[in-house]
């Protein structure tokens, strides 16, 4: 992505900030309420909550919704809509999926819903429009995805074909977790059997070859849990984890090995503990058919995918970093300006960098001031915490380490413990860069005490060997002992001699 400099994303402000958006997900498995506040990129979420009810199960045998199950639904839909209604979330709607459209008594389930939430709409979704909608969600994290997405649920597993981010192909399949151990009579040996007869049906899946498989749905993140707990992984968050293809084949054999004391693996949640042998034994069988080189975890899906429609196009264009970079400079620096201001001043330092260099530098940019209202005495963690740990969806791994990495520098952080998250998931080249944005950054914020209008006086230039800090006179910066400290600290970390020169005013 081409970056010039100044065309940065402008914060979210004003009523975008402030609506609120509510989503129930009515699924086969679990029912789950969704508040977002604002219309920004990166979807920001301040209600999240699940009830585990198993509308779906029994459906395989008996045709119909369990029961139990129903009255349950009923009257969480009660307390949903109450919540919704006290957070003055608009637009509210019910999305319901496989179990709803395949139960023979659906539709009177759906009366009921109605009766109980009256003026929200309720969307009985196709599988066609769930596989489309949890593309779009995926997509509003990773927009230029490249291979094949799978959604798994209690009832159906949809599959979609991403080409560098454009949807060529989908098919909704019943293999959903629940379904299929009822198919199986609980046997992982015969849901192989029945998943690899239900792919083999999906001529285009072999498209996968060699590209990655996106991941979603809770059974799949449950398993990516598993991983992140056993492997000691310095990062708890599922979104946009990565496996390589043996590393998940071999996770699912162990998971499906386990069997019914799957629940004992470290890291497994409980209520998952039914469904993990059967994701692992969906996974596996997708693995071979597709082909996929490895897989990456999402934790955005259908839910994601609604907000999305919400959008207007100029904000979904947006690029999801810098996005996330900006509402969060907005939120918790001083000066929305001195993004832009830095961006451009450190630029002179990083001649050549590709455009995903180019997009981490501007990033860092955008996030070097948001410790501003901290504590002193915790500036550096605080600030370091909120970078590595924020909720922007297009943050990968490796993203969310580098630019908390830089951010700590930039507040000199020199708690090796503190850091030591961020270096795990780095390599050495890109653990040297952030120390070089970070120790720029700094220097930066000495010498204008965080104002575009002082940094105007300065310039960093590299030249025969050396780095030198162009101070205008008389523009209210100078080079006293704080300043020269960091500018030999920047430029022995670039492996050059530090120099300052005054220039007189134009």
């Amino acid at each position: 992505m081409d970056l010039p400099e100044g065309h940065l994303p402008p914060p979210v402000t004003g009523e975008a900030m402030l609506a609120r958006s509510g989503v129930v997900d009515l699924g086969s498995n679990s029912v789950r309420l969704v508040i977002f506040e604002g219309r920004g990129r990166n979807p920001v979420t301040i209600f999240n909550e699940k009830a585990v009810l198993g509308l779906g199960r029994g459906l395989q045998s008996t045709g119909r919704l369990n029961a139990a199950a129903v009255e349950g639904a009923l009257t969480i839909m009660g307390r949903y809509l109450a919540i919704a209604r006290a957070m003055h979330a608009d637009p509210l709607e019910v999305l319901a999926t496989a179990a709803m459209r395949d139960a023979a008594n659906g539709p009177a389930f759906a009366e009921a819903l109605r009766a109980r939430m009256p003026g929200v709409p309720l969307r009985i979704l196709t599988g066609e429009e769930e596989a489309a909608m949890s593309a779009d969600g995926v997509l509003l994290g990773v927009p230029g995805a490249d291979g094949i997405l799978g959604d798994i649920g209690g009832g159906s597993l949809e599959l979609v074909d991403l080409a560098n981010g454009r949807p060529t192909a989908s098919v909704s399949l019943p293999l959903g977790v629940i379904r299929l151990a009822e198919r199986a009579g609980g046997d992982p040996t015969r849901a192989r059997a029945l998943a690899e007869e239900v792919l083999s049906g999906v001529p285009w899946l072999d498209r996968g070859q060699g590209r990655d498989l996106y991941l979603v749905g809770g059974a799949w993140r449950a398993l990516a849990k598993v991983h992140i707990t056993q492997t000691g992984y310095p990062l708890s968050i599922v979104h946009h984890y990565v496996l390589r293809r043996e590393e998940a084949r071999d996770l699912c054999a162990a998971v499906i090995a386990a069997g019914e004391r799957s629940s004992r693996l470290p890291g497994a949640p409980a209520k998952r503990a039914a469904d993990l042998p059967f994701a692992a034994v969906v996974l596996r069988r997708v693995l071979r058919r597709s082909g996929a080189r490895r897989v990456v975890f999402s934790a955005n899906g259908l839910r994601e995918g609604w907000y999305s429609r919400l959008l207007p196009d100029s904000v979904r264009a947006q690029d999801p970093l810098l996005a996330a970079g900006a509402d969060l400079s907005a939120r918790f620096g001083r000066d929305p300006a001195m993004a832009h201001a830095l961006a451009a001043w450190t630029a002179p330092l990083f001649p050549g960098e590709s455009p995903a260099e180019s997009a981490l530098r501007h990033a860092a940019c955008q996030l070097s001031d948001t410790g501003s209202h901290d504590h002193p005495d915790y500036r550096a963690e605080q600030a370091f915490l909120r970078v590595l740990r924020q909720p922007g969806v297009g943050l990968d791994h490796h993203a969310r380490a580098f630019l908390a990495l830089a951010t700590a520098l930039r507040y000199d952080a020199g708690d090796a413990a503190l850091l030591e998250p961020a270096r795990r998931l780095l390599g050495a080249a890109a653990q040297q860069r952030a120390e070089r944005i970070g120790a720029a950054l700094r220097l930066a914020y000495t010498l204008s005490g965080g104002t575009p209008a002082l940094l105007a006086g300065t310039a960093l230039i590299p030249r025969g060997g050396r780095l030198v800090l162009r101070l205008v006179e008389g523009s209210g910066v100078f080079a006293g002992e704080s300043v020269q400290r960091r500018v030999d600290s920047l430029a022995a970390a670039m492996g050059l001699e530090a120099a300052v020169e005054v220039a007189p005013r134009a």
